[in-house]
């Protein structure tokens, strides 16, 4: 028994050194890398993206989720023509026929 006693008591300090050993590691390696990248960060800043405010007000319509009248009458005019035109289209297909 006290052999097994023993041995649990090896595993447990092994593991305990190595849970250590592994949290040393990263704890070191993270602060490794943030130095580093505060050095780059400091010769490489990032490019500041310039923000451009439009007071378009095709822009501020399609935002609102209003549609532009000359729109609705570009369709309804497209729809009304393709209606015309597919209607006409079986009726002379059906004097052809008699």
């Amino acid at each position: 028994m006290n052999n097994m006693e023993q041995q649990f008591l090896e595993a447990g300090t092994l593991m305990l050194a190595g849970m250590v050993f592994v949290f040393t590691f990263l704890t070191l390696l993270i602060i490794f890398i943030n130095t580093v990248l505060a050095k780059l960060a400091v010769k490489f800043p990032d490019p500041v993206p310039s923000i451009r405010k439009r007071s378009n007000k095709k822009n501020n319509k399609a935002v609102s989720g209003d549609i532009s009248p000359a729109i609705v009458a570009a369709i309804s005019g497209a729809v009304t023509r393709y209606r015309q035109q597919h209607s006409q289209q079986p009726s002379s297909s059906q004097e052809a026929k008699k």
